[in-house]
């Protein structure tokens, strides 16, 4: 792991999406389980993996529910699962293709279940007995933490609820949206940094149908600068994090688009906190950081966790030897 190279990942993250947006105009990359899944041979989708692919997963499994499709998404080490079956799609995911416990879990479908490798590595071991291949064409990550592939995760995942033609719109907007943040960041980045670097860690809110942008943020703190860190989703925030408003130098990111951000805010504005607001205005805020198309919440769901990871990279750089 590298702080430069990380930093170099996500520089690289608008022309990634633009090569991904033109694979998505080429075609559906999960046709052989969207077909299957409108004829009827599937009824039920289960996501499998860890960390950032599990994050991924529950959002597209709450969009594929919201559509009426029976899918849920799963810790790939979990000892009681979903059961494989042959009217059931696995869909498993692993940006290395050799997370032990998503091999762990693919063994249990494999031959049973239309099995379906999400993956950015071809030829990895999540391949292996899988129906279908889907490459997540991030390219090589070689700060070694998974940034691009998360986003590419999300983007791809997004087709199996709103098809190929209108994800690939979406890809360009984010992507326009992540050169928008790289090109300014001068104007916006040292006062974020400074804003978020407290003595008790950062805290990351979204919304429920955009949890993977917190969790993911909370994830980068983690694995770069080292920081504590912990997310939150917008409505369960006033009944598990405000204690902390209480105690800690509580300093947050917020992702505006709850229907609860002002509850949140109420308490946070009480205990004197302090908020950054990424893609939003919400009263009570510090300071926020807009972006192009960040009105749109879908670019947002696969913009906005930019901010916090520019900010992991210049913590990450400042401490590294």
């Amino acid at each position: 792991m590298d702080a430069g190279l990380f930093l170099a990942d996500l520089e690289a993250k608008p022309d990634a999406l633009d090569a991904l947006a033109g694979r998505l105009d080429d075609g559906d990359p999960f046709e052989g389980l969207a077909g299957r899944l409108t004829d009827g041979r599937l009824d039920r989708v289960v996501f499998l993996g860890m960390g950032s692919s599990r994050y991924a997963a529950g959002v597209a499994a709450q969009r594929l529910r919201a559509a009426g499709v029976d899918a849920v998404a799963e810790y790939a080490s979990a000892a009681l699962a979903t059961p494989p079956g042959p009217r059931t799609a696995a869909v498993v995911v692993s940006a290395t293709g050799g997370s032990v416990e998503t091999l762990d879990a693919l063994a249990r479908h494999r031959g049973r279940s239309f099995v379906v490798a999400l993956t950015n590595r071809p030829g990895s071991p999540v391949t292996e007995g899988a129906d279908l291949v889907v490459p997540m064409l991030a390219g090589e990550e070689r700060g070694g933490v998974a940034c691009r592939t998360f986003q590419h995760t999300l983007a791809l995942l997004l087709t199996l609820a709103a098809g190929p033609g209108a994800v690939a719109g979406l890809v360009r907007r984010a992507a326009q949206a992540s050169a928008d943040l790289l090109e300014r960041r001068r104007e916006w980045l040292a006062d974020a940094v400074t804003l978020l670097d407290g003595p008790d860690g950062v805290y990351t809110i979204a919304p429920a149908e955009r949890l993977s942008s917190a969790e993911q943020s909370a994830l980068m703190f983690r694995e770069g600068p080292r920081r504590q860190a912990d997310a939150c989703e917008t409505g369960d925030w006033a009944h598990v994090d405000v204690y902390l408003t209480k105690t800690r130098d509580y300093r947050a990111v917020l992702f505006p688009g709850s229907r609860y951000d002002a509850q949140a805010m109420e308490w946070i504005k009480l205990r004197g906190s302090r908020v950054l607001a990424v893609g939003g205005e919400v009263e009570g805020q510090e300071a926020a950081v807009r972006y192009l198309h960040d009105d749109d919440q879908d670019v947002a769901l696969l913009t906005e966790t930019l901010v916090p990871e520019l900010v992991a990279a210049t913590l990450w750089g400042r401490a590294a030897p």
